[in-house]
């Protein structure tokens, strides 16, 4: 009788563990993740550029 409790008992904790997902379906965070990586990628695309304007600003003044 007891060892029937038992495996109820184990099996009900294995259907409750695989009925969860690891992964949330509410992914605002993936989207803010997203929008600071595309903030980070065009501030890197944009240096060289921002390089070249101060070197032609300093040569303008100079």
């Amino acid at each position: 009788m007891n060892f029937g409790k038992i495996l109820f008992f184990v099996m009900a904790c294995l259907a409750a563990l695989s009925l969860t997902t690891a992964s949330p379906r509410w992914k605002i965070f993936k989207k803010i993740e997203k929008v600071g990586r595309n903030v980070r990628d065009g501030i890197i695309k944009a240096g060289p550029a921002v390089a070249v304007v101060g070197q032609a600003a300093t040569v303008v003044k100079g």
